[in-house]
């Protein structure tokens, strides 16, 4: 079975967003390296961290603006639980979330889950593409939602990009690098929405 191994942010300052990152308590999960390749808008993919309680969500909300993060949703309670979205200095948005509504115990930056949210045009297209390539679904959802097997800290998953530049509040408008780079046991490649792949030891 191919796996998904690694993400590779693309930023101007990797030393600034190493920094960000360590900061944030992301270092673990994302590298950074150097790139200066154009980009606008939105960049067609989030990192969604789950969380066990609101607390942990407002303590990484936090970490993340006092490391120079903005903020695209305030946390907030909704129907589904509670969570808030932020945008790195780099320009990577990342959601925060947790299905539980009150606290059980205190804070503390504890991640249960980080998934990456690719947002693909067409997620059964996206599918057999990447279910070509060996990569084992773990969830489907129709054209909804597609979560993938790995061995990685991360979870591969795909959104409908409009879908997914709604959820995190942006428009869906953007075009340029991606600026990621996703590593896995399937060789060099890139995908049907341009997000570019490269062999990595897994």
């Amino acid at each position: 079975m191919t796996s998904f191994a690694s993400v590779i942010l693309e930023v101007p300052d990797p030393a600034a967003a190493d920094a960000f990152y360590q900061a944030f308590g992301l270092g673990a999960v994302v590298n950074v390296r150097a790139s200066d390749a154009p980009a606008t808008g939105f960049r067609g993919f989030a990192l969604s961290l789950v969380v066990s309680q609101p607390g942990n969500v407002d303590a990484f909300v936090d970490a993340a603006l006092d490391a120079g993060a903005t903020t695209l949703k305030p946390a907030t309670k909704g129907f589904w639980g509670y969570g808030g979205v932020v945008r790195t200095p780099d320009g990577t948005i990342c959601k925060i979330a947790t299905s539980n509504k009150k606290d059980t115990g205190p804070a503390a930056r504890h991640l249960d889950q980080v998934a990456l949210l690719l947002g693909v045009a067409d997620v059964k297209a996206s599918r057999r593409f990447y279910a070509d390539r060996g990569l084992a679904v773990a969830k489907s959802f129709g054209g909804k939602y597609v979560e993938f097997e790995t061995s990685s800290a991360v979870t591969l998953a795909l959104y409908p990009r409009r879908a997914l530049a709604k959820d995190t509040g942006v428009s869906q408008e953007g075009a340029g690098s991606h600026r990621i780079v996703l590593g896995g046991g399937a060789g060099s490649f890139t995908d049907l929405d341009g997000f570019v792949w490269e062999a990595a030891s897994v």
